[in-house]
């Protein structure tokens, strides 16, 4: 798993790496990758017919699309600057223009665009406000409209970094970003991780831990997947028990049985009112009816009646196993859940057990699944878009990709 870090870990990453190498840079090295994408993004066109408009922003950030800027037109590619501020990198600018990059005002890389095969985004690094002002703005709809090529430095510029979920419509759409040292908020979170692409992580050198939230890929999921053994009957690989469903909603009992089945128990028990039962043999006659030793319960979904929901779970607790808690059973919460517990909202529910508005839930849903697990006392899982999984006492794993 991967660490994700807001942008004063990696200030306090950077600092502790230029204590450690006084009189050197991390730019030329964060430079070098971003230059190395651009080439993969434009292929093999031959570099004399290729134009690259690098957008510089006025801090570090521009500084790196500067020094990038210069290794692409060191290697024979037509490299426009469109500087966005007075200020500027100015070591990296000459190095640039030294190189053969040439300077372009908003007007000219504005009519230039559709001829454009890459733009770079170097303009707002992790320091960055949300949104982006004019002329800038419209270069960033532009390149959506003409389907230009974006390649983002650290972060799309217009993003927050640290904005877990939120994103702003003046902000570039990439097509790739190049970030450093360790993934970003804004990298996993959605909807702001639509606006990053596909994103590389480059290691430039800095020491990034305990940063108290993960990122899983699917192939993260798959090594921690348990693997039958050679010696694994039904029984070793998992009894559950399905409390689920109603005469109003039985299809939620047997699409949660199938969950099940698919997510690898070796035997399942379902004890539902009636017409469910029947229903869930129906579709899986590998599922046993009735009540029965279980080593966990799935409770909640489509349950559908508040009179009855907290008694139901009551029956489900008093057996001591590990619970799933999910739709009409997370209504009856708080209540002391089992060891090894786990309780699946959405942001609607998790906002109501919370006490919050949705929309709070969605703007930092990292926040929400923590204040959530330590309010319960046990693990949630946050389902949407990505899956933020956050255990008592702090850490947050967000599992890519959803949804769920």
């Amino acid at each position: 798993m991967r660490p994700v870090a807001t942008a004063e870990t990696i200030r306090a990453a950077e600092r502790a790496w230029f204590d450690a190498h006084p009189g050197e840079g991390l730019m030329e090295t964060a430079a070098a990758r971003v230059s190395a994408t651009a080439c993969e993004m434009l292929g093999s066109a031959p570099a004399s017919r290729t134009r690259v408009l690098v957008v510089v922003g006025p801090g570090n950030n521009g500084g790196d699309g500067l020094y990038a800027a210069r290794d692409l037109a060191a290697a024979g590619i037509e490299v426009a600057l469109w500087p966005t501020s007075a200020r500027r990198h100015e070591s990296g600018w000459a190095a640039a223009i030294a190189s053969g990059a040439h300077e372009v005002d908003a007007a000219a890389a504005m009519a230039g665009l559709a001829d454009t095969d890459l733009v770079i985004d170097a303009v707002l690094g992790i320091g960055g406000r949300p949104g982006l002002r004019e002329p800038v703005a419209e270069l960033a709809r532009a390149c959506a409209d003409l389907a230009v090529p974006v390649l983002s430095v650290d972060v799309p510029s217009g993003l927050d970094s640290d904005g877990a979920g939120a994103e702003h419509p003046a902000c570039f759409t990439a097509a790739r970003t190049v970030t450093f040292g360790a993934l970003k908020p804004c990298h996993v979170a959605q909807p702001a991780a639509s606006r990053c692409g596909c994103v590389e992580v480059a290691d430039i050198g800095i020491d990034v831990t305990g940063t108290g939230l993960l990122a899983a890929d699917p192939w993260d999921v798959a090594a921690r997947w348990p693997v039958p053994g050679p010696e694994s009957d039904k029984y070793a690989r998992g009894v559950v028990g399905i409390d689920a469903g109603s005469a109003r909603f039985p299809g939620a009992a047997v699409l949660t049985a199938c969950g099940a089945l698919h997510a690898g128990a070796g035997f399942i028990r379902c004890c539902a009112p009636e017409p469910v039962p029947a229903m869930v043999v129906a579709a899986m006659p590998s599922v046993t009816l009735g009540p029965g030793r279980v080593q966990a319960w799935l409770v909640g979904p489509g349950w559908g009646d508040p009179g009855r929901n907290r008694r139901r779970l009551a029956e489900r607790l008093a057996d001591g196993v590990p619970l799933v808690v999910d739709a009409d059973a997370l209504a009856e919460l708080p209540v002391a859940l089992p060891a090894g517990s786990l309780a699946t909202p959405h942001a609607g529910e998790l906002a109501r057990m919370l006490g919050v508005e949705r929309s709070s839930v969605l703007a930092d849903p990292v926040g929400a699944a923590r204040e959530g697990a330590d309010r319960f006392g046990t693990t949630v899982l946050l389902k949407g878009a990505a899956q933020y999984v956050a255990e008592p006492g702090g850490r947050v794993t967000v599992a890519l990709p959803g949804p769920a």
